[in-house]
């Protein structure tokens, strides 16, 4: 399907002084797609020129469409020396290739350069006219939409969900070769940006390719990532779940983000509100082995089994036949995938059936050197194993398919450790094959699967389980097994019945090792892996039993490796499911009783830890409602079949029956003090401090327990760094930093929005990199959100009003700007004055500007700022439109860091620049929104001896457009619903 490709200069504004004798710029524009470039004329002595240039035009092939960008170039002319570069902007051509797609870009683009950041900006406008081409050998994609939403996008409803691919593609990476024979900083950064965004078509023309030969036409759930693998090359890698959507074609369909779960159910059973219950969790053992070294390669594989149990049991009397049938089927319909992998994390009602637990791999591998980049084989092979254990740990938990999962790296110089984790599920079969199973099995599903408690029922066999666990009959529906707790990388299913509220739950662990190289590196972080996600679950199990909770939900777990030592951060939402049993406590047992002083210090340590379980079921409200033993059938395990968080064995069992468990007949959780580490251990536990009166914190979309959400949202991005003193450092102190680290940024955050009292923080995402020996970076985005305790959901339309009001105030267009970005000191402007970006300019979203575009004209079309936001959905809107994927890599170098305000004013003035591109290039494609929104790498390097800085990020989300539901409102009441409609839904249908 070749096309033509159209571009048009028309101005540019507030550009640069670059001519020092008359304070002003003859500036031109360099036009350039693939070998082709063009040139506007020099547009003399000006600082706001418009060039109003002839229509430039490409023919090209939509293959080249999809790899290359469209890159513009800004310099200053002069007559005697070489021209000055003043920056460039790269323009995505993919959102223009859909179907149903605008077939023009046309706005404000940032100038950026990546040595003095945005420098002005460029008006452009771009047109692409594709003609049809019946080639079947064609190798382009054009046609598949991405969606970086792990649910089912808003407006379109899954006919098939087909199941898993992967792509990466690899290059040698240009920093780390000369170029021109002299590198210059800004040279080889853009040359890394320019193959990077070659690089990231490349990948998502493949990924298309793959799947049209699945006969599916979107992407859901999208992710990219790039390996900065150092001399050893560069990787660009993405996974996603293959899908057949269909657009919504009913204005009802587009049912606001904060209705109540049942009547999103019953109008659009494929539209995901936000949940609001908490979800259940289940210890998860941890399995360990060593895999094989591949013959090129040093590899120690260390897969990590978490076990957690969540299914249903062995069928009882009822479920015998059906489960056997539902496994068939699924099996079957799974068996043609190569991969039954989802990177799903919210499902369609009925879409999942039984939850197994969280299987996780973790593999360490040494890396070479790429020599062909066309071969990447080694990288797939990699990935391929890793892929084959999460198969094989899906199977053993009685699964046939992962959902909620996802990839990741940490490389330090040559070492690299690979993990993967999901959620072993069994699923619906009708949703993973073209038309519908025999009715017999759909109407069974719905008789036997009970609301609210199905997916907690244990798929494993319960007398041939691969771990031990602890079951009891469901506390909902007295029929099947459940597990004690659990532990999943899901989002809460939104039929859960819950308890209470949830929290965010995290673990943090530092350990340090010795410096080596190579293969000696490799073998001692190989060794200190299992040990680590051993010691990350323990305080993961300690605090949610603290938490008074029984269920953790979008479990995260990272493990970063440095020169020396490694880091793990594991992120969760604890929550209470009623169909799991009420935790035990948590009892403290020393070794030595007989000193007085030391039995004082436990007994102290014990009051306290039962105050806080006390004190924590409080506040999260959780009563669950007292069910007598004989109803659930299910005994009271024997104290030596208690669940224990051993030490050391050196207590004999009889020691242990004399505990005073102190709830009763209910398990307890035995912590042993046998060490310092143990009693750091609790001494974290009690160190924890919870959120302020009237925050909320979780890592899941919505918080569970809340439902009367109001429109005001706040999303943010803080960068925090710190650097280790060398002197003395211990696992201890390393684990102190890192705490202090963690909370002091949580502190901020909720001292900076303390105005938006009463709200929860949802979505938070850490992320902890260790990008320089003894220097730790933390990286959190997070959205606020404001809720009404006192009014119920139905009365939330005054609350919709009132942020209305407030989106029209120039402070709020402000506060979408990141909040504090790093250590102890801010500039008082959130840009240095010298390069001082207003939020108009950012986005130019006038009046005359947003209806040329593809938005609807019933949307507000006096938009300020394009919202962005990490969640799927907008409160109280409805997306109309999704207008393709925004994926964004910047590099930005300075060699005058203290003068820009040291590493917090660079780093906020950066990110800074970073939403301001984003929403330039989501406001020229006619959007008005940006949601799920994702930093999927911020890597900060520094040199304070010669005062030096570099920093890269990677973003992405999807562009879309929504309205207000109180505009449709008005709207229905001026107008015909009937003239309204097709320019807010448009109802054709994807083919």
């Amino acid at each position: 399907m070749p096309g033509k490709l159209k571009v048009k200069i028309v101005a540019g504004r507030h550009l640069p002084v670059m001519d020092r004798a008359s304070d002003l710029t003859d500036a031109f524009v360099e036009v350039k797609f693939g070998n082709t470039t063009f040139k506007t004329d020099v547009y003399l002595k000006s600082l706001n020129p418009q060039w109003n240039s002839e229509w430039f035009k490409f023919e090209v092939d939509d293959e080249d469409l999809q790899d290359e960008p469209l890159q513009i170039t800004v310099l200053d002319h002069d007559t005697y020396s070489a021209n000055d570069a003043i920056g460039k902007v790269y323009i995505d051509i993919d959102p223009l290739l859909y179907s149903e797609a605008a077939t023009v870009i046309s706005g404000w683009f940032p100038i950026y350069d990546t040595i003095h950041g945005i420098r002005g900006e460029i008006n452009v406008v771009v047109k692409v006219d594709l003609f049809n081409d019946l080639n079947r050998f064609r190798q382009s994609s054009c046609g598949v939409k991405f969606f970086c939403t792990t649910s089912i996008p808003r407006c379109y409803r899954a006919v098939i969900i087909h199941g898993f691919v992967e792509e990466l593609v690899v290059n040698e990476d240009p920093e780390y070769q000369w170029i021109d024979r002299i590198r210059t900083p800004r040279a080889s950064n853009e040359a890394r940006q320019r193959l990077i965004s070659l690089m990231s078509g490349e990948l998502q023309r493949k990924i298309g390719l793959k799947v049209l030969e699945m006969r599916g036409n979107a992407v859901v759930g999208y992710l990219q990532c790039f390996d900065l693998e150092g001399e050893s090359g560069l990787v660009v890698r993405a996974i996603g779940t293959a899908c057949t959507l269909d657009k919504l074609s009913s204005p009802a369909a587009f049912l606001p983000a904060c209705n109540s779960p049942s009547k999103e159910m019953k109008e659009s059973p494929l539209v995901h509100p936000p949940s609001h219950g908490c979800r259940s969790t289940h210890n998860s053992p941890i399995h360990t082995a060593t895999g094989s070294r591949l013959t090129q390669n040093f590899s120690v594989s260390v897969p990590t089994l978490i076990y957690t149990g969540m299914g249903s049991g062995s069928a009882g009397k009822e479920g015998g036949p059906f489960k056997a049938l539902l496994r068939q089927q699924t099996q079957s319909a799974l068996e043609q995938r190569e991969f039954p992998f989802f990177t799903l994390t919210a499902f369609p009602p009925g879409f999942l059936v039984h939850v197994g637990g969280v299987v996780s791999a973790r593999s360490v591998k040494l890396l070479d050197r790429i020599h062909n980049p066309d071969e990447p084989e080694t990288r797939d092979a990699w990935w391929a194993e890793i892929r084959q254990e999460i198969k094989s740990h899906a199977k053993a938990l009685g699964c046939h398919a992962v959902v909620g999962y996802s990839e990741s790296t940490s490389i330090c110089e040559e070492v690299c450790i690979l993990s993967a984790s999901g959620t072993a599920a069994v699923l619906n079969p009708r949703f993973l094959q073209d038309g519908t199973v025999e009715g017999c099995l759909e109407q069974r599903l719905e008789e036997n699967l009970p609301v609210g408690c199905g997916f907690c029922h244990i798929p494993y066999d319960e007398l041939n389980m691969p771990f031990p666990a602890h079951l009891t009959y469901c506390y909902n529906c007295r029929k099947q097994k459940v597990p004690d707790v659990l532990f999943t990388t899901i989002d809460l299913p939104t039929d859960a019945t819950v308890i209470g509220k949830g929290c965010l739950i995290q673990a943090r662990l530092c350990r340090l090792k010795k410096k080596a190289q190579a293969e000696a590196n490799a073998t001692a972080i190989s060794n200190l892996l299992p040990f680590m996600e051993y010691e990350v679950h323990t305080q993961l199990m300690n605090k949610l039993k603290l938490k008074g909770m029984n269920a953790l939900f979008g479990l995260r777990i990272q493990i970063t490796v440095g020169e020396n030592m490694l880091m793990g951060l594991a992120s969760a939402t604890g929550v209470y499911l009623a169909a799991l049993p009420t935790p035990g406590g948590i009892q403290i047992a020393g070794k030595t009783p007989n000193d007085g002083s030391y039995e004082q210090h436990i007994s102290h340590m014990q009051k306290k830890i039962n105050d806080t379980i006390a004190k924590n079921k409080e506040l999260y409200e959780i009563n669950p409602p007292e069910i007598s033993e004989e109803i659930i059938g299910s005994p009271i395990p024997e104290p030596r079949q208690r669940s224990r968080l051993l030490r050391s064995q050196s207590e004999s069992s009889d020691e242990v029956t004399e505990l005073d468990l102190s709830h009763g007949k209910k398990d307890a959780f035995v912590l042993e003090i046998d060490d310092t580490d143990a009693m750091e251990d609790v001494h974290s536990l009690l160190t924890d401090v919870p959120p302020p009166s009237g925050f909320y914190s979780c890592n899941t979309e919505i918080m569970p327990g809340i439902n009367n959400w109001t429109s005001e949202i706040q999303m943010f991005t803080s960068v925090r760094v710190i650097r280790l003193s060398s002197l003395n450092l211990t696992n201890q102190a390393l684990n102190k930093n890192f705490n202090d680290l963690c909370e002091n940024l949580l502190k901020s955050l909720y001292f900076k929005l303390r105005s938006m009292i009463p709200c929860c923080l949802c979505h938070v995402n850490f992320t902890v990199s260790l990008p320089e020996d003894e220097l730790i970076q933390v990286t959190v985005t997070a959205v606020a959100i404001t809720f009404d305790k006192n009014q119920a959901l139905q009365t939330t339309k005054t609350h919709v009003e009132k942020s209305l009001q407030r989106a029209s105030t120039d402070n709020e267009e402000l506060l979408q700007f990141p909040l504090e970005l790093c250590s102890d000191s801010l500039p008082s402007h959130p840009f240095p004055q010298a390069k001082a970006v207003t939020v108009e300019k950012a986005s130019p979203m006038g009046e005359g500007n947003f209806r040329n575009r593809s938005a609807p004209p019933c949307a507000n079309s006096t938009v300020g700022v394009v919202k962005m936001t990490p969640l799927s959905f907008i409160p109280g809107a409805k997306i109309t439109k999704y207008l393709g994927i925004i994926n964004m890599f910047f590099i930005r170098e300075t060699t005058s860091l203290r003068e820009e305000g040291g590493v917090s004013g660079f780093l906020h003035a950066f990110i800074a620049e970073v939403f301001a591109m984003v929403r330039a290039h989501v406001a020229a494609l006619g959007g008005n929104a940006v949601v799920s929104y994702i930093m999927k790498q911020c890597v900060f390097m520094e040199n304070p001896n010669k005062n030096q800085a570099q920093c890269l990020i990677n973003v992405s989300g999807d562009a879309v457009v929504f309205v207000r539901e109180s505009e449709l409102e008005v709207v229905s009441t001026q107008q015909p619903t009937a003239n309204c409609q097709p320019s807010c839904t448009g109802g054709e249908v994807t083919t």
